[in-house]
């Protein structure tokens, strides 16, 4: 059984954290702010610089709720204090990934290129044709923006070629050999 809603919070220096009656949670840091509504079947509470999690019940979905929103505070916290960052890169011959505006555009073996907007709170960055970088506060959005890029062209068993998250490790497969007679 995990006991993750049982561990407390800490707020760092320089993070500020507002919880209102409605369970609304406000984070504000140096990187931005992010708005929360919670469960009101969860009781959130905050002591100087701790942050505790409690729950109204010990029913099971209540139960599951009290880990998933202290993870979810917690994300909140490191978000605006540090950010978060998903590096990717683009593998195979010809395959290139650049900026255009707001917009990714990825030539990846199509016969077009694929284009995959950002989103506000999310910054996309190309520092060479090979390597994407998808940073923000919300760990939630820039986790999905890194996997929507990296469903345009998912890596392939035999070559590798696609685009894959830098510390992913593919599993590849033997091709097809000619049989003997």
């Amino acid at each position: 059984m995990s006991r993750v809603g049982n561990k407390i919070i800490n707020v760092p220096e320089g993070v500020k954290v507002e919880i209102a009656d409605d369970n609304t949670v406000t984070v504000t840091g140096a990187k931005g702010t992010l708005v929360r509504q919670f469960s009101p079947l969860i009781n959130i509470n905050m002591d100087e610089n701790v942050i505790t999690v409690s729950r109204t019940s010990e029913q099971k979905h209540v139960k599951q709720l009290h880990g998933t929103t202290r993870a979810l505070l917690a994300n909140m916290i490191e978000g605006v204090h540090n950010g978060y960052k998903k590096e990717l890169e683009v593998v195979g011959i010809g395959y290139r990934a650049q900026m255009q505006g707001n917009k990714l555009v990825l030539n990846v073996g199509f016969s077009h290129p694929v284009e995959v907007e950002g989103e506000e709170g999310v910054k996309i960055e190309t520092p060479s044709q090979t390597s994407i970088i998808v940073s923000g506060i919300s760990k939630e959005r820039v986790g999905e923006i890194a996997a929507r890029i990296r469903a345009v062209k998912k890596p392939e068993p035999y070559k590798g070629k696609g685009i894959k998250y830098v510390d992913e490790r593919i599993i590849r497969k033997e091709g097809k050999t000619a049989g003997k007679k």
